[in-house]
């Protein structure tokens, strides 16, 4: 029979009743939403909360109709109203499709452990660069996805949108300005092939995709002519009397290739809902003052359009351009209807397409990225 040491004996005794970890060691506990608020630090940990809604803005959760998978709010009861008790949750890429609010709704009031980042989000007693999700005492799922280096990261703070982070309203606009409005600028002639890579059919590659009619079409057919396509301005460029002049006017962020009577017939007509259908645009709709895109371009237009607001701003020899809710801005520097518009946004988040052409553009002509397409909820931070 073996022989114990008395020291063994009770090491034995205590781990048989759970008072003594013999060889594995005790996990910490998680932090409960409290003690997240109170140690925004930036350390790492994990965090137990229940989902309590989604965060749209710094004073913001909502909890239903959710606009995106970007975020959740934790706190540490399921019936807290209170933003002050919240901490807010940055979801990654990789994680969105289990763990985002609009694709499952069902999250609200489930307690989760989440681990990251002990840091601000949207000016947030927040967590961010999240890399393991869980219901509460299960084992995580961590992310083994690695970013494209081709693209820029949608982290809360990565390196391009450094010193807007933790801003929100007029401040994050005019650091999200700072940022864009530094570019290579193309002249109207450099746009035409410009377009033919940012718009190129993933499915033919001697094709581009046409914004409103939703075609393939051959980028050789390039022109005036009836069946051409050509550059659709989608801020019109009389809104601001800005023409086709280096500057707005030759911005490929808001360049779209259109067939020639599509763009006539957009001509420069405000963004609203309804009217009638538009020729060789399936979807697309249009009245005496407005015109409405196909749903699967609606984001991609509004993003644009957000784009253009915080992009010229007045300051560097350029037109103010602004958002508002008419749809009878004529010539003036304005842009509407910034209610659809945002509803638009929130309703068709940014799709392969859209951001394969932010980072053709970012890293082979203009070296300035649309932030909406990187940070869709950023819409929301700064138009409430």
């Amino acid at each position: 029979m073996a022989r114990w040491s008395p020291l063994a004996l009770v090491v034995g005794l205590l781990a048989a009743v759970g008072l003594y970890g013999s060889t594995a060691a005790v996990a910490a506990a998680p932090l409960t939403v409290a003690q997240a608020i109170a140690t925004q630090n930036g350390s790492s940990a994990t965090v137990r909360g229940y989902v309590v809604g989604q965060p749209t803005a710094t004073t913001t959760v909502v909890r239903s109709g959710y606009p995106n998978d970007y975020a959740l709010a934790l706190a540490d009861s399921a019936s807290t109203t209170s933003t002050s008790s919240m901490v807010y949750v940055q979801i990654p890429s990789s994680f969105r499709a289990a763990w985002g609010m609009r694709s499952n709704p069902s999250l609200l009031g489930r307690q989760i452990d989440v681990t990251g980042s002990l840091s601000a989000y949207f000016s947030h007693a927040g967590l961010t660069s999240t890399t393991a999700f869980a219901f509460a005492g299960t084992t995580p799922t961590t992310s083994t996805t690695t970013p494209p280096t081709t693209s820029a990261p949608p982290s809360a703070c990565e390196a391009y949108y450094t010193s807007a982070c933790g801003k929100s309203g007029a401040a994050l606009k005019s650091a999200l300005n700072s940022i864009i409005r530094t570019q290579t600028k193309l002249s109207y002639d450099q746009v035409w092939d410009a377009l033919k890579a940012t718009d190129q059919d993933p499915a033919n590659a001697n094709n581009v995709i046409l914004l409103y009619s939703g075609r393939s079409q051959a980028k050789s057919t390039n022109g005036g002519g009836g069946n051409d396509w050509n550059r659709e301005h989608v801020w019109a460029k009389s809104h601001g009397d800005f023409g086709t002049a280096t500057g707005p006017g030759t911005d490929i962020h808001h360049l779209r290739p259109e067939d020639v009577s599509v763009n006539a017939a957009r001509g420069n007509l405000d963004f609203d809902n309804g009217g009638s259908p538009v020729s060789e645009a399936p979807g697309s709709l249009a009245d005496g003052d407005s015109f409405e895109p196909r749903a699967s371009v609606k984001g991609d237009v509004a993003r644009m359009i957000f784009y253009m607001a915080v992009r010229y701003e007045g300051n560097d020899g350029y037109v103010n351009l602004e958002m508002n809710n008419s749809v009878s801005n004529g010539s003036a520097p304005y842009m509407g209807k910034l209610s659809v518009l945002k509803q638009w946004s929130a309703g068709d988040p940014p799709d392969a397409f859209e951001k394969r052409r932010n980072d053709v553009i970012f890293n082979n002509y203009q070296k300035n990225r649309n932030p909406f397409i990187d940070h869709p909820e950023w819409v929301s931070s700064i138009w409430p």
